[in-house]
């Protein structure tokens, strides 16, 4: 039997079971044997690829940023090589109440601020990267109030976004962040009602999620993986509810590019170092 194609993924909820083996019959049915395995934390499936203990993982970008970091210190490289159509080009905004005084950046001085999980980069390490590049520090400029739930999901299960829309329309905090997507989401849930609030500030476009390879991986069982999802297409009946659960309509050849603002913002904020060793004190994953 054939060596099978050994997937890491996060279970930041439960239908990452029916995704993955969803997939996971979707591949055998055309001759590629695959398998996964489940973390309950990025840190600790990022560091099963450099043991060995996956080819390749289905990361956040905060765990590409780690996983770069960790095979350029061994001498090693890792690759982005597929992520969503919808991981691409995305903004996080800062949000305030309608009847709020707030409209630019600079008036958030002397506020309270609102931010997701202490390792969600769209609700947390870009935003602070953002105002830091305004002029504002978090504890200097504005008190900055974290919504921290589930550390190690790196932000994909929403809460600490969700937890802070709710504090924001119950006046106890000025603003608050969240990735853009979130904002139309809970707007049509109800969290945030029509026309309560309004945007402030956006940051720039930025890449999510990608395929990260681990070193060593088959490149033709990498190669073959990348052009069997490049083949599911959205209009195929048996494909398109693995793509509704996973949220995509297609996928795309992988890139890094959009992940500098990250970067910069793991170091500013001393998250990771240049080896992806965890400098953050009080990360709990």
């Amino acid at each position: 039997m054939t060596r099978p194609f050994v997937m890491g993924a996060v279970a930041y909820a439960p239908k990452v079971v029916t995704i993955w083996e969803g997939f996971k019959e979707y591949f055998r049915a055309r001759d590629f044997e695959f398998d996964f395995i489940l973390y309950s934390n990025y840190e600790r499936q990022v560091e099963a690829q450099f043991e060995g203990a996956i080819d390749i993982a289905w990361n956040s970008p905060l765990a590409w940023v780690r996983a770069e970091r960790m095979a350029r210190t061994r001498g090693q490289s890792v690759r982005a090589v597929a992520m969503r159509d919808t991981d691409c080009d995305l903004a996080s905004v800062l949000v305030v109440r309608g009847d709020s005084a707030i409209s630019e950046v600079s008036a958030l001085r002397g506020k309270i601020v609102g931010f997701g999980a202490i390792d969600s980069p769209q609700a947390n390490l870009i935003p602070l990267d953002h105002l830091r590049t305004q002029g504002l520090v978090a504890g200097r400029d504005y008190t900055a109030r974290r919504f921290d739930v589930l550390g190690g999901k790196h932000g994909d299960h929403i809460g600490g976004e969700r937890d802070a829309a709710l504090s924001l329309m119950a006046g106890e905090i000025d603003a608050a962040w969240m990735i853009d997507g979130n904002h139309l989401a809970f707007s049509r849930e109800g969290v945030l009602p029509a026309g309560a609030t309004r945007i402030v500030a956006r940051t720039g476009a930025y890449d999510h999620c990608n395929f990260t390879t681990s070193p060593g991986a088959s490149e033709e069982q990498v190669a073959r993986f990348v052009e069997l999802l490049m083949g599911m297409a959205w209009d195929d009946p048996e494909v398109r509810p693995l793509l509704e659960l996973e949220g995509l309509k297609a996928w795309r050849i992988g890139r890094t590019s959009g992940y500098a603002q990250l970067a910069r913002a793991v170091d500013d904020e001393r998250f990771y170092d240049s080896k992806g060793n965890i400098l953050v004190t009080d990360y709990r994953y």
